[in-house]
């Protein structure tokens, strides 16, 4: 279905209109936006479509490559590939009842890896999906891989293909096909000397792997399993060790680190977080990896671009379906508003951010030594559990906080907890007891925004 049609386009010039359904493009039924991007690159298209119940067909005639112009309102035209595995630390287990529906959707399709940075298990990957991978060069693919040890990765999944499906991911490999890996680790099940087992199976199987993000379990106060659990501070601290240990083994047979901690580790234990050249140009940024470095960097003004938060779980809510695979608690996706509604521009600031965003914002804004900023962190008491990062603030938690808020300051909202301009407990900014300003969830945006009236 089309949604909308650019000024000045193609399909402007050709009379395409909002609410037309696409039948086929040059005689092709396309499965999802992959293909449709391929085939409206082509520069004569015969398009068949539907409009108010009447079939047509209308001829476009453009330069090779140039846009189309047309959006259309979904990724996957036909179904999407739901995950039919049953893993203990999945996210979507743990959310309360009565949100929207499109949350509860859990996926394992690897074209919405390929889209959207979505993780995939490989368990319902066939010599098809394989075959068009390689033909089409869907590249980079991240891949969920919790263990490398058959039995306890099947163990892990609750599915038997768990333990034979990442063959995929050395078919994949050898094809040259970029594949990024992840580790989501669950205390007492797939740590210690499991993960030094796939650390060293990594190395040994898959080594043209680019990375590897090693993760922290999230858990909600709505979590119902009982194996399931937090990290104690020692086995924070033995996650770090060990990530640092096989960086340095991996740095010498590879020429790369290869594998890095989340930033929610180094703020479990209180360590001070890598250096920039560390993190190997922060290619994990969007996996939680790096987030904090960036920030600072960002801040204090050492570069001039942000890296900016890219797009995963929750990310993809009403556009594209979420990942359970992939959570980290770090990754979520601005909606791209920039709204501002504020009190005069030299009233005394509140930046609202999660408790982790706090630990990392805190020290930042008490080095420029003013005494009309300050940080509020947010508890999430909406999802309970461990969750403390700001891409899953809620609008309950925010209203709680903003009410103990006194009135006329400016209140400063990271874009980062929006998904088309609802939070994830369906509210709304119009909600809450207190304007707020929307600020670009990166440092060089928070800076400009606390910059004194001119």
């Amino acid at each position: 279905m089309v949604v909308s049609i650019a000024a000045g386009s193609a399909a402007e010039a050709a009379g395409l209109c909002a609410g037309d359904e696409i039948v086929a493009l040059n005689g092709q039924v396309p499965r999802d936006i992959i293909e449709w991007r391929f085939l409206v690159d082509e520069p004569e298209l015969e398009i068949e479509l539907r409009r108010g119940g009447l079939d047509q067909t209308v001829t476009i005639d453009k330069r090779a490559g140039e846009p189309l112009g047309a959006e259309v309102s979904s990724a996957v035209f036909d179904r999407v590939r739901t995950c039919d595995n049953h893993c203990e630390f999945c996210f979507i287990y743990q959310l309360p009842k009565g949100m929207r529906k499109s949350l509860y959707l859990k996926d394992d399709d690897y074209r919405l890896s390929f889209l959207y940075g979505n993780f995939t298990t490989l368990t319902r990957f066939t010599e098809a999906d394989l075959e068009r991978v390689i033909t089409e060069r869907l590249s980079p693919l991240n891949v969920s891989i919790h263990a490398t040890e058959p039995e306890l990765r099947s163990r892990m999944l609750k599915n038997p293909r768990g333990g034979m499906s990442l063959r995929w991911l050395r078919a994949l490999l050898d094809h040259g096909i970029t594949v990024r890996g992840q580790i989501v680790l669950c205390p007492g099940v797939n740590d210690g000397a499991a993960l030094d087992r796939t650390f060293a199976d990594v190395l040994d199987k898959y080594p043209e792997l680019e990375s590897i993000a090693v993760v922290p379990l999230g858990l909600s106060r709505f979590n119902n399993e009982s194996a399931m659990r937090l990290h104690t501070l020692d086995e924070a601290n033995a996650v770090i060790d060990a990530v640092h240990d096989w960086q340095e083994i991996y740095l010498r047979v590879l020429g790369r680190r290869m594998a890095f901690a989340a930033d929610e580790y180094y703020l479990m234990t209180g360590r001070p977080f890598p250096e920039a050249d560390a993190y190997e140009g922060f290619a994990m940024h969007e996996d939680g990896i790096g987030m904090a470095r960036t920030f600072e960097l960002e801040f204090n003004g050492r570069v001039d671009v942000p890296t900016g938060v890219q797009s995963g779980f929750f990310a993809a809510v009403d556009n594209a379906p979420p990942n359970p695979a992939a959570y980290t608690g770090l990754r979520s996706r601005s909606d791209g508003t920039n709204l501002s509604i504020s009190p005069r521009r030299n009233a005394p600031i509140g930046i609202l951010t999660g408790e982790f965003g706090a630990q990392v914002i805190g020290p930042l804004v008490e080095s420029l030594g003013r005494t009309d900023v300050r940080v509020i962190p947010v508890r999430n008491e909406f999802f309970g559990g461990n969750t403390a990062v700001t891409g899953l603030m809620v609008g309950a938690d925010l209203t709680r906080v903003l009410a103990e808020q006194p009135a006329g300051h400016r209140y400063l909202l990271p874009d980062v907890c929006l998904s088309e301009g609802r939070f994830l407990d369906g509210t709304t900014l119009a909600d809450l007891p207190r304007p707020v300003e929307v600020v670009a969830t990166d440092g060089l945006a928070l800076r400009a925004a606390l910059e004194p009236a001119a």
